[in-house]
């Protein structure tokens, strides 16, 4: 795992209430981090997804992923890295929404 990964991991999601997995296979995909109960993905993404063909490949992954009914929310690193409380804060508002959404119990955090 990179840094803001491991970041992520260690200071929120391995506790998190509800179940979220690192590097988790997807179809031909690896995913940074999936929670089964929200059907959510979470991408980290470094400097090197601002390259024109990277941000072609992400598009392809972030569309067939969402055609098998999962959520990507992606992050950059530096958001992670700088504002870890925000992004958590997101995370933590969306798998409330999609719990709430699919009927599946939200986490209570």
């Amino acid at each position: 795992m990179t840094f803001p990964e491991r970041e992520l991991w260690y200071h929120f999601l391995r506790e998190y209430p509800i179940r979220f997995r690192r590097q988790k296979p997807i179809g031909e995909y690896i995913v940074d981090f999936y929670c089964a109960k929200a059907r959510l993905v979470v991408e980290l993404d470094g400097p090197y997804h601002g390259v024109r063909q990277q941000m072609s490949d992400d598009e392809t992954r972030m569309k067939w992923l969402e055609s098998q009914g999962l959520l990507v929310l992606r992050f950059q690193n530096k958001d992670v890295v700088q504002n870890l409380y925000g992004v958590t804060t997101e995370i933590d508002r969306v798998v409330k929404e999609r719990c709430e959404e699919l009927g599946t119990t939200p986490p209570s955090v």
